[in-house]
């Protein structure tokens, strides 16, 4: 894949590094030439130091030739900039950094895919890390929606009772969705089914519409 990516802060930086170990064919803009000279002896890839709200600077990065181009700067208006550059050049997948909620819908209206206030999901994630210690791969989705893994006991209302079961008694919340069980000692992973039966140790895939309450989440592990 050939993408352009714009900002090589921390996010963009992490972005770098995943996708060169992934074999793309990356070029990347930034405004700070000594950061710019940081990248470019760390990676090798196609570094341009310069504006990215300039059309010119996103086709000098090759956008007739992009598969995708993704923003990641802490400034929103930079970002709706270049991404409405990127969707007047065509290039087929336009992803950016949304950093303030409000400005979501700019972005979308103009077909990018966004990703929402990027340091207030890694502080959740840090919170629930030492709050929720059973709750694993923690992610925010959009509307307040959460998906994570968590390892039931003994001790769970749903061991040893089937999905089915536990929804109608009211054990698993009505906005709440198993998706999937992992079993350590058996290796395997299987999509939820209303009749799986879910035994201690079991590691469950939960999606939620909306935030699960610690008590909750105490209450499912047991």
């Amino acid at each position: 894949m050939y993408m352009i990516i714009v900002g090589a802060g921390s996010i963009g930086t992490s972005l770098i590094d995943i996708a060169v170990c992934e074999k793309n064919n990356v070029v990347l803009i930034d405004v700070d030439v000594e950061r710019a000279r940081a990248i470019s002896n760390r990676y090798d890839i196609t570094v341009l130091s310069g504006d990215a709200t300039s059309a010119d600077m996103i086709r000098e990065a090759g956008a007739e030739r992009a598969d995708a181009l993704i923003v990641t700067t802490s400034d929103d208006a930079v970002n709706l900039m270049v991404v409405s550059i990127a969707a007047s050049l065509s290039i087929p997948s336009i992803v950016s950094v949304v950093n303030e909620t409000e400005h979501t819908d700019f972005f979308r209206k103009l077909g990018a895919n966004v990703m929402e206030n990027p340091e207030d999901v890694v502080a959740q994630h840090l919170y629930n890390a030492v709050k929720q210690p059973n709750v694993q791969d923690f992610a925010l989705l959009p509307q307040g929606a959460q998906i994570f893994r968590l390892q039931i006991t003994e001790k769970s209302p749903l061991a040893g009772r089937s999905i089915a079961d536990s929804i109608q008694r009211g054990t698993i919340p009505e906005s709440v969705r198993i998706l999937a069980i992992a079993r350590p000692e058996e290796d395997i992973q299987s999509i939820a089914m209303g009749d799986s039966i879910l035994s201690e140790d079991d590691i469950l895939t939960v999606f939620s519409l909306q935030r699960v309450s610690d008590d909750v989440i105490e209450k499912l592990v047991g």
